[in-house]
């Protein structure tokens, strides 16, 4: 969700195993989770969450392990194994489809059910090439209901209908992350981190493992996809959507693409860490011949984002690798001033950053956590999670799973 939303919408607390989260509304009109008729899991059913983005659609798999004596259907059984050999298999799909098999998560028990966790992620623009591999390997037929969340579930419902027979369960964004977010704290001990002694360059920082369960209430949600979102989450019956800005992934990626060329999200990363931004940016120094000290205001701050190119010799000097660092640096700063605003309005001194824009990028990770700390002169924590952009889907598939009783 890019757009900047009023932070008034009435919430709905919806309690389900045990674990609550407030369903969010829009326009005061409570949006109802979609009627499930899938049946009680049985041999030759396999489970699947999609978090249909902007920029990338991000799956998360459930291989469900069913019991030794359950009955199977000898067809059935055939499609499960060619399903999961296909998966596990590969580590691409087409073009721009990867299996991110270092986050898998064995073992895990959802409902009565325990299986493994896999995480997928492909480029939305290539949704009629992902469909027609799903046809030709016919692997469709073991999942006929498949629970989504993000705009793209409403933007693809009626092309997986017409061209798969497949039908979306469409969940709400915003409550489909916190559950997630939840699930993976939960049960990846490890799942929840910090940066430590990072600096504005982003380079340098060591990364320690944060106890996110004994410190979980209030914090903020600020995920970075192709907009950005800002969720306050005072408990697990109240979570509001309080900012945020168009301002995100997208926008990097789409700079770097017209500035330098670039043709995909890890081009542009990789063009960045090697990039010099302060051959763009206008700093303070550039202004003020140092620091600015009457405002605590060190003189290696941006003033003026691609300040420097309104001067043709800056211009001809700057490559394109200075230009692409300069574009994560813009985004990066406009994302931490937004979040740093919300927390210190919302009295709440941790912020837990998510999304595709961070994965691979450890920069933005640090020079958030340099931003979150200098601005907040150290009282607000910058947080990250391993599996950053995966919170959606995997929520929007324990919500559904939960409704399948």
């Amino acid at each position: 969700m890019s757009e900047d939303q009023s932070a008034g919408n009435e919430a709905t607390s919806n309690s389900l195993s045990g674990i609550s989260f407030t369903t969010l509304s829009t326009e005061n009109q409570l949006l109802p989770e979609p009627p499930c008729s899938c049946s009680t899991p049985r041999e030759g059913t396999q489970w699947f969450g999609a978090d249909i983005g902007g920029t990338l659609t991000k799956g998360v798999y459930f291989e469900y392990q069913h019991p030794k004596h359950a009955s199977a259907n000898h067809k059935d059984s055939e499609r499960v194994a060619a399903l999961q050999m296909f998966v596990k298999s590969n580590l691409t799909y087409g073009s721009t489809g990867y299996r991110d098999a270092h986050l898998e998560m064995l073992d895990q028990k959802i409902q009565s059910m325990t299986g493994t966790l896999h995480f997928i992620k492909f480029d939305t623009c290539r949704m009629e090439g992902f469909m027609s591999m799903v046809a030709e390997n016919d692997l469709v037929h073991i999942a006929k209901c498949v629970s989504a969340t993000g705009g793209g579930a409403y933007k693809f419902e009626k092309d997986f209908k017409e061209k798969l027979d497949v039908t979306l369960h469409k969940y709400d964004e915003l409550m489909c992350l916190a559950k997630g977010i939840q699930y993976l704290c939960t049960y990846n001990p490890r799942e929840c981190f910090y940066w430590r002694n990072s600096n504005s360059s982003g380079f340098g920082a060591e990364k320690e493992v944060f106890d996110f369960q004994h410190h979980i209430y209030p914090y903020i949600i600020t995920n970075v996809g192709s907009g950005v979102s800002i969720l306050l989450v005072n408990s697990q019956t109240d979570v509001r959507r309080i900012g945020g800005t168009s301002i995100g992934g997208g926008t990097f990626q789409g700079l770097c693409a017209l500035l330098t060329g670039t043709d995909s999200f890890d081009d542009a990363i990789a063009l960045a860490e090697r990039g010099d931004s302060t051959k763009v940016d206008k700093l303070v120094r550039d202004i003020y011949g140092g620091d600015y000290a009457k405002f605590g205001l060190s003189g290696n701050l941006v003033a003026s984002s691609f300040g420097n190119m309104i001067h043709p010799e800056k211009r001809a000097q700057a490559r394109p690798e200075d230009l692409a660092k300069a574009a994560l640096v813009t985004v990066t700063n406009t994302v931490s001033a937004m979040a740093k605003m919300c927390a210190s309005a919302s009295s709440v001194d941790r912020v837990l950053f998510i999304g595709n824009y961070l994965r691979n990028n450890r920069m933005s990770m640090q020079m958030l956590t340099y931003a979150m700390d200098y601005w907040s002169n150290g009282s607000v924590k910058a947080l990250f999670m391993e599996h950053e952009g995966y919170s959606g889907a995997l929520g929007a598939l324990i919500t559904h799973l939960e409704s399948c009783k």
